[in-house]
């Protein structure tokens, strides 16, 4: 008998569950001349208040690497993200080019952030 391969066969089906658990969090505040020089504004973590009106006593929430992303609103309209950065602790939000903003414009920043999980089965059959 000459030699031969033989081949298992079989067939499987995977299943595969993500679910992107979104964590949300919303920081306000109204512009403060103060904050501004040279075009520039410069807004520490402890003039924003929360979601709830809290006034900040810590820093705010920053992105998690690679599953979180940032969007910032001035006076109601979104920036490019070129145009601002969050402190890498959190302790304050830089916005530039920023000359024409108006005293008392609100500022939004919200923070998104994901935990995702997936999970698979997977069914072998012969």
């Amino acid at each position: 008998m000459a030699t031969s391969l033989f081949r298992l066969v079989m067939t499987a089906e995977t299943t595969t569950t993500t679910t992107s658990n979104p964590a949300v969090e919303k920081y306000f505040y109204k512009f403060n001349s103060a904050h501004r020089t040279s075009g520039t504004i410069t807004i520490p973590a402890a003039n924003f208040t929360d979601d709830s009106g809290n006034t900040m006593t810590g820093n705010l929430t920053t992105i998690s690497t690679d599953n979180g992303y940032y969007l910032l609103t001035v006076n109601g309209q979104i920036q490019q993200s070129s145009l601002f950065t969050v402190g890498a602790n959190g302790s304050q939000i830089v916005i530039t080019q920023a000359s024409t903003v108006p005293v008392s414009a609100p500022i939004t920043l919200a923070v998104n952030n994901f935990a995702p999980n997936s999970t698979s089965t997977t069914t072998v059959t012969t």
